[in-house]
């Protein structure tokens, strides 16, 4: 039977009780969602407030189902500064689930490596955030929300052990965010490793504000796709690339999910 509320879809009156765990999907990491099981699916047309997602490697979908034994919402692609979004636009994926009742969420990016240790390939544990995008979705609320733990503690421990049980190594970094799309200058990428930042992106920080505002725990995962202003070879940055990095890591960062799901308490 045809679902004839799409346009104003409310993902409780779709999909009834809110799942166990949420996920974004970044660049090229699409992938895992068609590994959930029983999934039900709905384009972002279909859900009110949600805009398109305008970049390649986003399928613009949520996807509702089963995996590794737990109850999930897939979100098949973001929303980004740089297509134009406000931050209330750039959030609303997160905090759609939140009203929805999710509690726990594991947030995934496509970056790129500043620091040495992190190869094209590497998957790494996201430790902390450093917000330069001088942007906040909760500018005007006001709320002086707490982020000396935005990535849980107790989440990473989880991640670090299903690391090791799966057999793919996970190596551990603090995230900057950048607004983009441009991709970042020798110069930023020395002033990056300078500030404390292991790897870059465009994506996820005000996410995970969003998310800590809302009181979910957070899991944050990076797929290294590139090393940052091309690693200083003077080769350059490609987003092709990126997206083909991520694809060829999905199988590893599939199996690195579905392990640490059933530990996410």
């Amino acid at each position: 039977m045809t679902d004839t509320r799409t346009p104003c879809m409310v993902l409780g009156d779709r999909f009834g009780a809110p799942p166990d765990v949420g996920i974004v999907l970044g660049s090229g990491l699409g992938a895992l969602a068609e590994q959930v099981e029983g999934r039900r699916v709905a384009a972002y047309t279909e859900i009110a407030g949600f805009p398109m997602s305008t970049v390649a490697g986003h399928a613009g979908q949520l996807v509702v189902g089963k995996l590794a034994g737990r109850s999930v919402a897939l979100l098949r692609g973001r929303w980004h500064l740089y297509e134009g979004y406000e931050p209330a636009l750039v959030t609303i994926g997160v905090r759609s689930l939140a009203r929805w009742g999710v509690k726990n969420l594991i947030v995934t990016n496509a970056a790129g490596g500043v620091s040495p240790r992190l190869a094209a390939g590497d998957l790494m544990l996201i430790t902390d955030q450093i917000n330069l995008t001088g942007q906040s979705p909760l500018v005007g609320m006001p709320a002086f929300v707490d982020m000396s733990a935005a990535y849980d503690p107790g989440f990473r421990e989880a991640a670090l052990a299903a690391s090791r049980e799966c057999g793919v190594e996970l190596k551990q970094g603090v995230y900057a965010g950048m607004a983009g799309p441009q991709y970042e200058t020798p110069a930023e990428v020395r002033m990056l490793a300078a500030i404390g930042a292991d790897a870059v992106g465009m994506s996820t920080v005000l996410e995970v504000l969003a998310a800590r505002h809302a009181g979910i725990r957070v899991l944050g995962l990076s797929c290294i796709t590139n090393a940052a202003a091309g690693g200083g070879t003077g080769a350059g940055v490609d987003h092709k690339e990126v997206l083909k990095t991520g694809a060829a890591a999905s199988e590893r960062f599939g199996r690195l999910v579905t392990a640490v799901l059933p530990k996410l308490k």
